[in-house]
């Protein structure tokens, strides 16, 4: 079955060899899907039949939104928390064990049932790549089962045991990393492509990090890390030395951090929903970009620091706050995602890539950014289906 979306006003397909800028953008144009792939992209003029026909009526199409960071995985939610923070509290890493004994009294039902919401109201504002991390379980069963459940619904899984230390260890931090460098990772390890820690005071410092990761190599696992969030720390100059494919949040970045990013593939995700929700500063994406780093775009959709699932809200917060321009936002969100999940499938729309297609209501991606908070969405294709 061969489907045909043309009369395309703006056609980002990401791929400067097809078109206009880093966006590859194609005016009044048509793409054609077989299955779940692209099979032909150019002018609609020149378009081939096909067995479906949708016509855009002049609005943009753009690649799936790839989220590469997300935590989806739990039970519960912290409203009051946010509430208390937007009161004047700070943000500090702790609030994460309010859902960890949420979600350890969670049933495999309730946790795949909201695991499934979460994914479908991603793909409704047009992801269609998700990543998705363990780390509110912090036991070998409980994060064994969060995997598992997360291998069911989503694209990308993290296995991410050293997210805090729980209550139970709270006395012998060094026992936890034990378990989770040995018993944990072995439970988990099947269902997951990649290993994260969050580095970072509070959580885990440059030893145990070294410790986790490197077992996690061992096991197959690649590196992805939680990296300079809450301050400056090691976490980014890790990320690098372990050749991870992603270095996440980056909020407090020095001269050789940012050096390091732009001089090695280590993507750096950047989470503004986050900043947004915990009134830190936000990253310079400005300082990264001219650099040379790569940077990528991600929600971190989470009950805590950030519940949003919404990549154009993240989008039109990189563009008015972390001074990106809109190309360079959407760009982020789609090819910066796949690349920091190390994906050539997914984040663009040349012949070849996997059939994940964002309709938007409006002419241009630049009203993603324009028109913060409004519902632009008009229809998504999933892997060459429509999903909404």
């Amino acid at each position: 079955m061969s489907v045909i979306i043309t009369n395309i006003g703006e056609l980002v397909t990401n791929d400067p060899a097809v078109g206009e800028g880093d966006l590859g953008i194609l005016r009044d144009a048509a793409i054609v899907i077989h299955g779940d792939r692209v099979v032909w992209v150019g002018p609609s003029a020149d378009a081939p039949e096909a067995d479906e026909f949708y016509d855009a009526r002049g609005r943009a199409v753009l690649p799936g939104f790839v989220d590469s960071h997300a935590h989806l995985v739990f039970a519960g939610e912290r409203a009051e928390e946010y509430a208390a923070r937007m009161s004047g509290e700070s943000y500090a890493a702790g609030g994460i064990l309010t859902t960890v004994t949420a979600t350890r009294a969670a049933s495999d039902a309730e946790l795949r049932a909201n695991l499934s919401r979460l994914v479908d109201e991603m793909v409704r504002q047009g992801t269609t790549t998700v990543e998705c991390k363990s780390g509110y379980g912090l036991t070998a069963a409980d994060e064994e089962r969060a995997v598992r459940i997360a291998s069911e619904v989503v694209d990308e899984v993290t296995f991410l045991g050293a997210h805090v230390v729980p209550g139970e260890y709270a006395h012998d931090p060094q026992t936890y990393v034990t378990l989770v460098k040995g018993e944990m990772l072995a439970a988990c390890a099947p269902y997951a492509r990649w290993i994260d820690v969050f580095c970072e005071r509070g959580a885990f410092d440059a030893e145990q990090t070294r410790e986790i990761i490197e077992a996690g190599l061992k096991a197959g696992l690649q590196p992805r890390l939680h990296a300079n969030q809450l301050g400056h720390g090691p976490g980014v100059q890790l990320a690098v030395a372990y050749g991870a494919a992603s270095a996440d949040h980056c909020t407090f970045l020095s001269d050789r951090d940012v050096d390091a990013l732009a001089g090695s593939d280590t993507v750096a995700t950047l989470l503004p929903g986050v900043e947004f929700s915990t009134r830190q500063p936000y990253p310079d994406a400005r300082w990264l970009i001219e650099a040379g780093a790569t940077v990528a775009l991600a929600t971190d959709c989470n009950p805590g620091s950030c519940y949003t699932s919404s990549m154009a809200f993240c989008i039109a917060l990189a563009v008015r706050e972390m001074s990106m321009t809109p190309a360079e936002a959407v760009w982020a969100a789609t090819a910066g995602g796949a690349r920091a999940l190390r994906r050539s499938d997914v984040g663009h729309l040349a012949v070849g890539a996997r059939a994940d297609v964002l309709m938007l209501d409006a002419p241009s991606h630049i009203h993603l950014a324009y028109r913060p908070g409004v519902p632009q969405v008009a229809a998504v294709w999933r892997a060459g289906r429509i999903a909404w």
